[in-house]
């Protein structure tokens, strides 16, 4: 019988009428979003089906949409008797569903604790004065030194934020000094150096003020040991000691999202199955370049739900 994790995606992966196929079969998707929606006093499932001014893109929104989404599908995935996970991780955001999979934390504190999180990083940098950028072709160690120089230059500091596969990597820090970054790193032979539509500059050290607010708000949280080891993305290891992880949630808005180190813990334990649990399939791509030879499934509609809920299932 296959081995498997689950993962669920972060900010980026929301689109406007994201599970809506699989709400008109089953009730539970609803439920859990009325239930993330009454945490927060906010109606996630309009703001997910019909985008209301905007909001489904405004990170304060954003965030608990994910949430719900993601606990919404392994609400189903459980229900449905899918396979039982080994290990746990989520992307950035998608780490709070993990840890809510894991129970962890309550459905309706993470809930409240996203909102809280997309709020104090929207405050955290005032708008256009953070940039965040997608670098693709060049290698890490090439990267990092072209974030040095650009932030020597007295323009502010840029540094890598997400580690997303071998050859793709996001850098996040003050607007010129991102700028200046993409500019070397094509001299370094990037491929593409592209500015990313974000609201904010994620994972870098212009975070910091979310960062101290974020961890007042997650010391008021009660906190279990993990039912299911999470793979954190400050560490790229797993933990199951609730400190720890408190810890790790709040230094995670200012350090890297080491997702390839994630997905190579995951897969070195001999765990050659992922599910993608959440809108969309960005994460099913990147463990496809991480580890090639794992098989990969999303499922956020009835036709992928039912082929992932077949292939993993014991033989």
């Amino acid at each position: 019988m296959a081995r498997t994790a689950i993962v669920f995606p972060g900010q980026g992966s929301q689109k406007t009428g994201m599970l809506a196929a699989l709400a008109g079969e089953h009730g539970i998707i609803r439920a859990s979003f009325l239930e993330a929606s009454e945490a927060i006093g906010e109606d996630l499932w309009d703001i997910s089906q019909n985008n209301p001014d905007g909001l489904l893109d405004q990170t304060q929104f954003t965030q608990p949409a994910l949430l719900a989404a993601g606990v919404a599908l392994w609400r189903l995935w459980r229900e449905r008797g899918g396979a039982q996970p080994e290990l746990l991780a989520g992307h950035s955001l998608g780490e709070y569903t993990a840890l809510v999979a894991a129970e962890v934390l309550t459905f309706g504190d993470a809930a409240r604790a996203v909102r809280k999180r997309g709020q104090f990083m929207q405050r955290a940098v005032p708008r256009g004065a953070g940039g965040i950028a997608a670098v693709i072709g060049l290698e890490a160690a090439a990267l990092e030194q072209a974030c040095r120089e650009a932030s020597a230059a007295g323009e502010g500091a840029v540094s890598p934020a997400n580690y997303n596969s071998p050859g793709q990597t996001v850098i996040a820090g003050n607007a010129g000094a991102v700028t200046r970054a993409m500019k070397l790193c094509k001299e370094a032979g990037a491929k593409r150096a592209l500015p990313l539509k974000m609201s904010v500059p994620s994972h870098c050290a212009l975070m910091e003020p979310a960062r101290k607010q974020l961890e007042q708000e997650l010391a008021g949280l009660t906190l279990r040991p993990a039912q299911i080891p999470v793979v954190q993305n400050v560490t790229g290891r797993p933990s199951g000691n609730p400190e720890q992880i408190r810890r790790n949630l709040a230094d995670q808005l200012c350090s890297p999202v080491r997702w390839i180190d994630c997905i190579e813990t995951i897969h070195s334990a001999g765990i050659d199955s992922f599910l993608e649990c959440g809108p969309g399939k960005v994460l099913t791509g990147l463990i496809k370049r991480i580890a090639p030879s794992a098989a990969t499934w999303n499922c956020d509609d009835p036709d992928s739900f039912s082929l992932a809920l077949t292939e993993t299932a014991p033989r």
